[in-house]
């Protein structure tokens, strides 16, 4: 049976659980669980991490811990007793631990690191807390590294502040919020601000001296040296260096390492110097030999100096190597580092062996105690101590130093009867008074132990020897007295012996006899002499002699003899025992000379105060003896000593002093006497404040009242103590005395800051330390009224004195932090005055930081939810004086601007987050009764008003996001709580007060502003807390948002008809709340709309307003960026509006309205589908198609369907930025222009709207239109540019701008230039289908066409689709998706290519256009595209599979033409047609005819420079045709079976015959033409070719072409096919050929759009591979790489290579499967794998077709080898080709100059082939088309053509590799849409004959490309005579004017009329 647990209550998961058994709770490792209920071996309860899963679990794998719990039964809350530290560190590092993973997925590797090792760090220090063997200490050091780690970890990651108080988090509800506000913001500051270090150490490690030449062990002495005061300011470092310059002692890293330790801030500057000095052991001279002498010397060898300033920039310098320097003169060797320094090269230089000292330096900051936690390894190997010279600058009491510092400075000795001056060695000893040695009291530095003797180094032959080293004599006080230093002078002799010979002696005794010390100073010492032998032990022989010439002793006239030689020695006291002082001696001696006594006491002050100090017991003793012994004589004065001592331990040289003074007052102190005297004497100076010579000494007297007071209290103590309280009374009425003469005195008005002021404040910043020790005599309400009338007494005043008001709030901020105030009986005494003085300051607007520090400290002792009677008066005071200044306070403040200063803004947001904290803190404390009392205290509705709103406004202020930092979350939800506590109590003020007739709309717009910024700030959106902070979050304080929801809902409710008001003001307001994905608070507000809706509705008897302020607000909402993810499911359920609940639309179904509101919310639904689309766009990085899309989907939607001119023309600038950024100029343009289309040429006023400033309509039009042009310039659109530039032209011509207009005319010219001049690029276009839910609404189940960009193929193109949609699946087939992929929850891509069908059919079929020109129209104003798919229809016969070889062509109808205001638009429409097998071979043919023309045509006209594409395409097409290509034609469509079954084919039939012929005569031509330029190494395969070509003939039936066709032969100018190109020197007439317009579906050209690209071969091979193509001759030609650079636009350039519609070839090429392989494998997702192809061309609907007829027998080449070149070309009969058969035919064979044939025309295309004759007159060379009078024609480079020239057939190329590539400029020729229309007259085309050849090449002829050409590599466009125009019968062109040419053509043609033959359309399947 189940039973509830009683202690087995909170535990950890030990062992994974999987939760398989019935009801169980799956656990993992590390999981704390909550345990309900155990049963046998069994537990039921949850896991924290998700507390609404209940189930049971194993108890053997929970390890209990102990917890209490809260809220026993149902509802129970547990909370773990474990140390709070570790409850924290826990939830941390779970909450880290999921971050921590974040981090690697977004590739923040050095967080993600460091994060790791700080993880690692906290669970190794945990693991130390818990196991609980820490010592106190130690514990408290651990949390404190926890607590950090935790707070940086959180700071990275950006999570809360923690508010902590010991280590330990605090609960803000336990706290005030002015102690929360000061916890976080200390914890801010401590992350912020860096306390700088006032103390400063050197840390110095010598590591060795190199030197070439050592051999002799040296002394290093390091010394910190003063340059600007010339003195050293630290003792010394000294260490020895053995013989090969590295410390002697290794092992002893305190002989080598030393810390110069407590440097002030001050002394680090650039004139402190770390100095050098290097001392060698050994003999004299340096390079002596070993034998001449054996006595090892001191002797100088170097000095190395540093500023200390090198070192600030790095604070560590590792192995520096410092120079050494040695003087140039030993005597100088004393100032050597002074020379160094000041850079006098003179006295020194680089030592000899050019030595280097190697050291290492760091300059730590903090004091020692820190420095020796942060640098345990340095302190623990061991480091020596080296001390500043002196006390340091804070002398701390218990420092016990007794430090004598002698320096050797000097001597001055004779030459004792030698020649040369001596070698002088000091030998210095301390001896006791008893002659004894004293043993180890020299000091040479802190690197080495104290030693009993010193030897000086020696001077070289120098009687005058300067030594100036410092030494150290640490002697106890106790062997100081009677103790004296000798210092022994001996000469050192250079001889073998080395002798040191003692010649004289000094001595100087350490203390007089009077007790005083040696003074510090220099000593000038006698020089006794003496002899070696002479024996100094015995000290009392020459102690009586005189040792200073200073000093003498007695009259010992041996001191005369001495006279000429001196010893200088400079002493330096620090001791903290004795004193140099005679006044101070005699002070403490005063009993011994009572006449003595006044004298002493006034020297005193002239005492230095470390003397004072020093002995500062027994001076206090000696003063309070004085005053017992004789009060009367001495009071005053020692009154006067007492105050100066008091005041000196104000200084902070002092000020640790003090509690050895509060020592002695406790325990020390003994005149009980003393209390009378002291408080008269302070009486008596009070009551003289007036009078001003005694200002300054009153002053004095007022800084030391605290210890006064300290004295006074504990004197009358200790005389109650002895007297068991006697004088009670008299004792109390002088201390009411003395304080009514301070309320006399601080009631005194000053003007200004005088004298008295400045005693005033003086008194005050020292008055509340006098509160404690009254209370030690006093009741705590005695003193409490004896401060309160002190403080009531100061002047109200607060224009006086400046300087005296901020030390009375001062003193007032002390008094609320005295003891006395935390006492409630004194408190509230004190409370009115404390708050009076406030409330002055605050009026005034002054001392707001002082202000703000009182509140605060006011608030931190008024606990929260304490329910004292005492506390509840407190707040009713606070609230009557202070509430309302209090808010006044914060408007003010808070409405001024910040300080630009960092540290003033600190301190401004200090303020403000102070006064902020003691508001909160006020409110929180109020109860029903306060706020009761609050309202009822208003006199009028006014005051009322004016209080609500003030708090309202200031409430708002409070929610601001700047008011508190980022992270203090904690702060943040308990200003909200105390807020939302707040407005419920003051909104049943607002119903009762303000409603009715007593309505005040700015109220209540006051608070439902309020409420709603309350409910969307950004701390209460528990969605986005990780789920423990919202489970804390709910737990404290619940969902404030849905209380304030409620609050709202209730106060709406209450509005009735006053609700108009509001409508439409707080539609927006209100809908930006339900944006918040709260079920709960969204139920509660939806029915407001419902509401408003209704009462618009009853008012005007619509709601327009009601949508138009909704539709406004939503926008704004999206462009702030308001919803984020957790946002998408709300919106994706028609967003927060009327989605999830249909309550909303059932209650507007039964309304009167129902339509319209039905309409409302489904526009309003659709937008904001479109607008979540356009945020979540938005957040990406870059400019993509997604983001335009969806701006473009959202400006239609304002302008379909909403009609917002205003929103809509926002939108327009949006997708104008985005357009500008993705360097899309012609969409920018054309999206401008919807702008630009909305304003009219007037002078309407325009107000400043975005970016444009204020000006008329016809100005915002013409800035407009000079943008769109520059853009459309810019995108190359250069003719949408020219028409802009004449509109603008008009309006200049209008006016007369004569000056714009003619820039407006060079501007359009400049454009016209560029048509010509520049290449353009022709895009490829793509159909993108977008199926699945999963996408944005606007691409969602739609297909559109896309824009590609420049040089974009397919594969690039689908790349970049895939990775704008990371998670689209692309399809691999172009069939149309089914209903499921529609409906699937993913996102599926379809891609494939599609042909662009120009609308302009007119100027590309039009004669004489350039292909620049016609370049735009292919390309732009594109509305439909067309997609080619084969498949087979029927039973497929594997002999000859195109008998069923069906093509479905697909035209896609777009909403809006390409290029527009995106580069991609939605299709509208689908047209589906099939094509027959019979029409898809015609069209096949037509296309492999075509291209064969251009390249005949390009290499006649030597464009072409390599004519391996010609040779390529006809052996492909003459090879195939051999094996049988043309021939499965005529299997599949002439035999008798076909033609019986298709009787309506009879035509088609006929067709294809006749392309079949004309194909043989154009390879025929083509043969001529490449014998001609074939080179040598090709002959056997032209021969080759000539010989297939016959074979070919036999095989179609044909022996000679006259007899198959019977027309006029048409010559080609210059034996070619007519090209109209300006790089041909040829000009025609417009009447050279006539034009059989012929219109059919069949006839659709395969429009090639001319590639301005090529594959290159390793390309062109894969695609052969890819499409499974055979090699042949022609897949050779298709691989030659083109020179241009162009693009690869698939469209462009490859042929649909799906599979060949021509029959299969001898070569076995591959056979078509069925209809559903077709669909799948041949699904184009690259240009190499598009089903439109050459085969299945883009159909042309209003094109025209040039035909040329021909009569006569073709002249065949000739294959023989053997004949020369032209000769080949050569038939001795009349040419059948020529267009005149009569004349012209005769003329040519009179000449005997024969030319090779022309490639025939296309024949006739009606019934009777015979029936079309044009005859052609002769024309002369034209000249170059830039200089000649001649029009040239120059096609575009982009004319619109078929889209495969080059075939797939077997039958045209003997391979499927002939349909490949046409990319290559050599194999892909352009082909225009026209020549010209069948009205017109014929052209004449000039026959030439092989002797005109030579006048052709002198005539002035461009080469074949132009020098723009040539650069770019451009492929050269078919030129007009070889293109095929597409059949058409629109109504007819106009003629074209005659143009003038040099010779009149005197051949006029002939006309012959025909009628077009009809062709049957395709049969339509559907139509979508």
């Amino acid at each position: 049976m189940w039973i509830p647990t009683e202690h087995e209550k909170y535990g950890v998961v030990i062992a994974g659980f999987r939760g398989t058994v019935p009801h169980g709770l799956s656990l993992e490792i590390g999981d704390t669980v909550q345990i309900l209920e155990k049963c046998d071996g069994w537990y039921r309860g949850f896991a924290l991490k998700n507390p609404n899963v209940k189930g049971i679990f194993p108890s053997n794998y929970i390890h209990l811990k102990n917890a209490c719990v809260k809220n026993k039964g149902q509802f129970e809350m547990v909370i773990p007793t474990e140390d709070s530290v570790i409850t924290e560190m826990t939830s941390t590092l779970r909450d880290w631990g999921t971050m921590w993973k974040q981090l690697y997925v977004r590739n923040e590797g050095d967080l993600f690191h460091r994060l790791w090792h700080i993880m690692n760090e906290i669970l190794d220090l945990r693991r130390q807390v818990l196991v609980g063997h820490l010592t106190h200490d130690r514990m408290k050091d651990v949390k404190r590294h926890i607590t950090a780690r935790l707070d940086w970890g959180n700071e990275q990651l950006g999570l809360d502040l923690v508010p902590r108080k010991e280590y330990a988090m605090v609960d803000p509800e336990e706290i005030s919020i002015t102690e929360l506000y000061r916890l976080m913001e200390h914890r801010h500051r401590k992350k912020d601000t860096p306390v700088p270090a006032s103390s400063h150490h050197l840390f110095v490690q010598m590591k060795s001296l190199m030197c070439s030449n050592l051999g002799e062990e040296l002394e290093v002495i390091f010394s910190l040296f003063d340059s600007k005061e010339n003195r050293p300011i630290s003792e010394r470092f000294f260490l020895r260096l053995n013989r090969n310059g590295l410390p002697k002692c290794p092992e002893k890293p305190e002989r080598h390492c030393s810390l110069f330790v407590d440097l002030g801030s001050s002394e680090l500057r650039k004139d402190i110097y770390i100095t050098v000095h290097i001392i060698r052991i050994g003999r004299m001279g340096a390079g002596e030999k070993k034998n001449a002498c054996n006595v090892q010397y001191r002797r100088p060898f170097g000095c190395a100096v540093l500023s200390i300033a090198d070192l600030l920039a790095g604070d560590s310098k590792d192995d520096l190597v410092l120079k050494v320097y040695m003087c140039n003169t030993e005597s100088d060797w004393y100032q050597i580092h002074e020379n160094i320094i000041k850079k006098l090269n003179a006295r020194y230089n680089l030592t000899g062996s050019n030595a280097g000292l190697a050291v290492s330096l760091q300059l730590l900051h903090g004091d020692i105690e820190q420095i020796r936690r942060e640098y345990t390894s340095r302190f623990t190997h061991g480091v020596s101590i080296t001390r500043k010279l002196g006390f340091s600058n804070i002398i701390m009491p218990g420092e016990m130093r007794n430090d004598l510092y002698i320096t050797v400075e000097r001597g001055e000795f004779e030459k004792g009867g030698k020649s040369v001056a001596r070698n002088v060695e000091v030998t210095m000893h301390v001896v006791d008074s008893s002659g004894q040695i004293l043993k180890d009291f020299i000091s040479f530095g802190s690197g080495e132990p104290p030693a009993s003797e010193y030897h000086s180094f020696v001077l070289y032959h120098n009687n005058g020897p300067r030594w100036a080293e410092l030494l150290k004599l640490p002697i106890p006080v106790d062997k100081f007295r009677g103790a004296h230093i000798r210092c022994e002078f001996r000469h050192c002799s250079t001889k073998e012996k080395g002798e040191k010979k003692l010649f004289g002696f000094s001595f100087v005794p350490l203390m007089q006899e009077n007790g005083r010390t040696l003074p510090d100073g220099t000593h000038e010492l006698i020089v006794h002499k003496c002899e070696e032998n002479t024996n100094l032990q015995d000290s009392g022989r020459y102690l009586k002699l005189p040792f200073s010439k200073g000093i003498s002793l007695g009259n010992n006239s041996q001191a005369v003899k001495t006279t000429k030689e001196s010893f200088w020695i400079t002493s330096f006291l620090c001791s903290t025992k004795l004193t140099q002082n005679g006044d101070m001696l005699d002070l403490l001696k005063w009993r011994t000379h009572p006449d003595k006594i006044a004298g002493c006491l006034s020297k005193l002050k002239e005492i230095d105060g470390s003397e004072i100090v020093k002995f500062l017991q027994d001076t206090l003793d000696t003063l309070f003896g004085i005053l017992d012994e004789n009060s009367q004589k001495y009071g005053s004065k020692v009154f006067d000593c007492l105050v100066h001592i008091i005041n000196l331990l104000q200084d902070s040289k002092f000020h640790h002093f003090k509690p050895v003074m509060d020592t002695y007052i406790e325990s020390h102190f003994a005149g009980a006497l003393a209390y009378r005297d002291l408080i008269k004497v302070l009486k008596w100076h009070i009551d003289r404040v007036t009078e001003v010579e005694l200002h300054e000494h009153i002053q004095e007297v007022l800084k030391a009242q605290e210890y006064i007071f300290k004295y006074i209290v504990q004197s009358r103590r200790l005389f109650s103590i002895a007297t068991g309280g006697q004088n009670e009374e008299e004792f109390r009425c002088c201390i009411q005395e003395l304080l009514m003469s301070v309320r006399f005195f601080l009631s005194q008005e000053s003007k200004g800051a005088s004298a008295l002021s400045q005693l005033q404040a003086v008194f005050l910043s020292s008055f509340p330390s006098v509160y404690s020790e009254l209370l030690k005599l006093f009741d705590v309400r005695e003193v409490a009224n004896l401060v309160h009338d002190a403080l009531g007494s100061l002047p109200t005043v607060m224009h006086g004195d400046e300087s005296l008001q901020a030390v009375k709030l001062q003193s007032i901020g002390k008094t609320v932090e005295s003891h006395l105030y935390t006492n409630p009986d004194s408190r509230c005494i004190l409370l009115p005055v404390v708050l009076h003085h406030l409330h002055m300051h605050l009026q005034e607007q002054k001392d707001l930081i002082m202000c703000a520090r009182i509140l605060s400290n006011i608030f931190c002792l008024i606990k929260k939810n304490s329910s004292e009677k005492s506390v509840l008066e407190e707040i009713d005071v606070i609230v009557n004086s202070l509430l309302d200044i209090l808010l006044r306070t914060i408007l003010e403040i808070t409405s001024r601007p910040q300080p630009s200063g960092s540290a003033l803004r600190l301190q401004f947001q200090d303020v403000t987050g102070e006064f902020v904290s003691c508001l909160l803190s006020l409110l929180r404390q109020m109860t029903d009764r306060h706020y009761q009392q609050l309202l009822d205290s208003f006199n009028t509705k006014e005051d009322l008003r004016d209080f609500l709103l003030q708090i309202f406004t200031v409430f708002r202020i409070l929610i601001r996001p700047e008011m508190f930092p980022k992270d203090w979350t904690v702060m943040r939800l308990v200003a909200n709580n105390v807020i939302i506590t707040t407005v419920l109590y003051l909104s049943d003020a607002l119903r009762k007060n303000f409603l009715n007739e007593n309505f005040d709309y700015k109220i209540w717009d006051s608070y439902f502003f309020l409420a709603v910024i309350f409910i969307n700030q950004l701390c209460l959106q528990l969605e986005m807390f990780t789920p423990s902070k919202k489970k804390k979050v709910l737990e404290k304080y619940g969902d404030m948002r849905v209380t304030m929801g409620c609050e709202i809902f209730s106060m709406w409710q209450n509005l009735g008809e006053h609700k108009l008001h509001f409508i439409p003001a707080l539609i927006g307001p209100f809908l930006e709340v339900t944006l918040i994905p709260q079920p709960d608070l969204r139920n509660v507000m939806i029915p407001i709309f419902h509401d408003m809706m209704d009462w618009e509705q009853r008012r005007s008897g619509n709601f327009k307003q009601v949508e138009a302020k909704l539709i406004d607000k939503l926008d704004s909402l999206m462009s702030e960026g308001k919803g984020d993810e957790t946002y998408r499911e709300l919106f994706n359920s028609i967003i927060p509006l009327f989605g999830p609940y249909p309550s909303l639309l059932k209650k507007i179904e039964r309304e009167t309205w129902r339509e319209s509101g039905v309409s409302l919310i489904a526009t309003v639904t659709r937008l904001m589908e479109r607008l979540l689309d356009y945020r979540d766009c938005m957040k990406m990085g870059e400019v993509d198609g997604k983001k335009i899309g969806c701006t473009v989907s959202l400006l239609n939607f304002y302008k379909t369907e909403l009609n917002k001119e205003e929103m809509y023309i926002r939108y327009i600038h949006k997708l104008y930025d985005l357009h500008l950024k993705a360097q899309n100029f012609t969409e920018a343009a054309y999206t401008l222009l919807l702008y630009d289309e909305l304003l009219e040429w007037s002078d309407r006023p325009l107000r400043e709207f975005l970016n444009y400033p204020m000006q008329t309509e016809w100005q915002r039009k013409e800035c407009l239109h000079l943008t769109i042009i520059q853009n459309f310039d810019r995108g190359k659109c250069w003719e949408n540019g020219i028409i802009l530039c004449r509109k603008i032209a008009e309006q200049y011509e209008s006016y007369y701008d004569y000056r714009n207009l003619s820039k407006m005319r060079m501007m359009e010219a400049s454009l016209y230039d560029k048509i010509m001049d520049q290449q353009r690029l022709e895009p490829e276009f793509f159909r993108v289908g977008f199926y699945g839910k999963k996408f944005p609404f606007f691409l969602r189940n739609k297909e559109f066409v896309c824009r590609g960009h420049d040089y974009e193929r397919l594969e690039a193109f689908q790349q970049r689709m895939l990775n704008e949609f990371p998670h689209a699946i692309a399809m691999q087939h172009a069939n149309q998706p089914d209903e499921t992929i529609f409906q699937a929850e993913a996102q599926y891509l379809q891609i494939y290519a599609v042909t662009p069908i120009p609308e302009n059919q007119e100027v590309l079929q039009r004669d004489g256009i350039p292909d620049n020109i016609k370049s735009f129209y292919k390309v732009n104003h594109i509305w439909r595209f067309r997609y080619d798919r084969p498949f087979h229809k029927g039973t497929k016969d594997k002999e000859n599979e195109f008998k069923s070889l069906w093509v479905e062509r697909t035209t896609l109808i777009l909403v809006q033409s390409l290029p527009g205001i995106s580069r991609w638009f939605e299709v509208e429409k689908r047209e589906v047609v099939e094509m027959s097998p019979l029409e898809n071979a015609i069209e096949v043919l037509e296309n492999k005819n075509q291209q064969l023309r251009t390249l005949i045509s390009q290499c006649q006209t030597r464009q072409m420079q390599n004519i391996n594409p010609l040779t390529m395409c006809l052996n492909g097409v003459i090879d195939a045709a051999v094996n049988g290509g043309v021939a499965r034609y005529q299997e599949a469509f002439f035999i008798k079976e076909y033609i019986l079954n298709h009787p309506e084919d009879g035509e088609k039939i006929t067709r294809l015959r006749e392309l079949m012929l004309e194909q043989a005569q154009i390879l025929e031509f083509g043969l001529a033409v490449h014998e001609k330029v074939v080179p040598q190494d090709m002959r056997p395969l032209h021969k080759k070719l000539v010989d297939q070509f016959f074979v070919m003939k036999s095989s179609l039936g044909i022996q000679e072409f006259s007899s198959c066709v019977q027309a006029s032969p048409v010559h080609f100018p210059n034996g070619s096919p007519r090209v109209c190109r300006n790089s041909m020197p040829v000009s025609m007439s417009p009447d050279a050929a006539r034009v059989i317009p012929r219109r059919s579906p069949l006839s659709y050209p395969a429009v090639n759009r001319y590639s301005s690209s090529s594959l290159s071969s390793q390309a062109s091979a894969e695609v052969s591979n890819i499409t499974g193509q055979s090699e042949s001759s022609d897949e050779v030609f298709n691989m030659q790489p083109s020179p241009s650079t162009s693009s690869l636009s698939s469209t462009h350039s490859a042929s649909p290579n799906v599979t060949s519609s021509a029959p299969s070839s001898a070569r076995a090429s591959p056979l078509l499967s069925d209809k559903h392989k077709h669909s799948r494998e041949n699904s184009c997702l690259s240009p190499r794998e598009r089903p439109c192809s050459a085969i299945y061309p883009t159909p042309s609907e209003t094109s025209q077709r040039m035909l040329f007829n021909h009569t006569g027998d073709c002249a065949l080449p000739r294959s023989d080898s053997s004949l020369p070149g032209p000769d080949k070309a050569v038939n001795t009969t009349p040419s059948s080709w020529s267009l005149d058969s009569g004349k012209e035919a005769r003329n040519t064979s009179e000449s005997g100059k024969l030319i090779s044939p022309p490639v025939p025309p296309r024949p006739a295309q009606t019934a009777s082939p015979a029936r079309h004759i044009a005859s052609v007159s002769p024309s002369p060379a034209g000249r170059s088309p830039m200089k000649g009078s001649v029009q040239s024609f120059t096609p575009s480079p982009v004319e619109y053509h078929s889209s495969g020239l080059i075939s797939n057939s077997p039958a045209l190329s003997g391979s499927y590799s002939s349909g490949i590539s046409s990319l290559s400029r050599c194999s892909t020729s352009e082909t225009s849409g026209f020549e010209s229309q069948g009205s017109e007259p014929a052209v004449t085309v000039p026959s030439y004959s092989v002797s005109e050849e030579p006048v052709r090449k002198e005539s002035k002829t461009p080469p074949p490309y132009s020098v723009y050409e040539r650069t770019l590599k451009r492929p050269v466009p078919l030129p007009h005579s070889l293109s095929i125009p597409p059949a058409t019968d629109p109504p007819a062109l106009p003629p074209k004017p005659q143009l003038v040419r040099p010779n009149n053509l005197e051949n006029s043609s002939r006309r012959t009329e025909q009628v077009p033959r009809p062709r049957p359309l395709p049969r339509k399947v559907s139509q979508l």
